[in-house]
């Protein structure tokens, strides 16, 4: 309840600072825009984004036919605040939360947070010092997110209930992105590198790297609002752990600036294939304030 009532107040505080400035929106461009994530704050500002991850399956590369259903919420909380006066170095904070059920449970019982013995686990499960930063000062739409993520569980399985990794991740996002002429098009892409290590007895992933690749297109119809699709691809690789995985995911979504310092996304992506994987579904819902 601590949490959420504090969300909620940087959420209002940001929804109310400024007022409804939409009119300068459309003759400026909006945060969704003009500042992707490829773009770095300014010094004083601050880029706070709670993005909502829900993955339910029913099918995995395991076994054949229906499976018992699976569901796994992830809730991210990441603060940014700029320094120096070029806009080239940010930096922030970035906070895990997973509620995960299993056995055949309803996707929302992961709203539950009941922790029934065998069926349901939740907490906090992370936290990160983050870094972002333009390597190329002439080149401000390539940037580097690198963060440190730090275990906060006990256990990744308990009565055969995965909560979350039990290991060190050092992750390293490479973004960029390119807008065409006329404003109304865009291509954003990423590179996802993480180096998961710690002892191999406590976690599926230690000592790998996964590879996450991804290319997103935007359509603007106006400067609030945008229509995406992406595709993305995440390559497992044993560095020693005997554990390898891949999966292909693609989707859709769409994104709106609901007032000059608040924006709202949803998306929908589906794994079509993989190995050593499941194979199901993910609904996003994210907001994000710049002010």
């Amino acid at each position: 309840m601590k949490l959420k009532s504090t969300l909620t107040f940087l959420l209002l505080a940001a929804l109310f600072s400024k007022g409804f400035a939409q009119d300068d929106q459309e003759q400026q461009g909006s945060v969704i825009q003009t500042l992707t994530p490829s773009k770095l704050i300014g010094k004083g500002q601050w880029d706070l984004k709670w993005f909502n991850n829900l993955y339910t399956q029913t099918e995995s590369t395991f076994t054949e036919g229906r499976e018992p259903r699976e569901t796994y919420f992830t809730s991210t909380l990441e603060a940014y605040t700029g320094v120096g006066n070029n806009k080239r170095v940010n930096l922030g904070l970035i906070f895990e939360f997973r509620s995960n059920v299993v056995a055949d449970r309803s996707a929302l019982d992961v709203f539950q947070f009941d922790g029934e013995r065998g069926t349901a686990r939740s907490g906090f499960t992370s936290i990160a010092p983050s870094v972002k930063f333009v390597p190329i000062g002439s080149v401000n739409n390539f940037s580097i997110q690198s963060s440190f993520f730090i275990p906060l569980v006990d256990n990744e399985v308990e009565e055969g209930v995965f909560l979350d990794q039990k290991g060190f991740i050092w992750q390293n996002r490479f973004f960029y992105d390119y807008t065409f002429p006329g404003d109304q098009f865009q291509l954003f892409s990423e590179l996802n590198a993480e180096l998961n290590f710690g002892d191999n007895d406590e976690s599926f992933a230690n000592d790998s790297l996964r590879l996450t690749p991804g290319v997103f297109f935007s359509y603007f119809p106006s400067s609030k609002f945008t229509i995406q699709a992406l595709v993305q691809h995440s390559q497992l690789l044993d560095l020693g752990n005997d554990f390898a995985q891949d999966f292909t995911a693609l989707g859709g979504g769409a994104k709106y600036q609901l007032t000059q310092e608040l924006n709202l996304e949803a998306l929908y992506t589906n794994f079509v294939r993989g190995n050593n994987t499941g194979l199901g579904e993910t609904f996003n819902l994210g907001l994000r304030a710049v002010f």
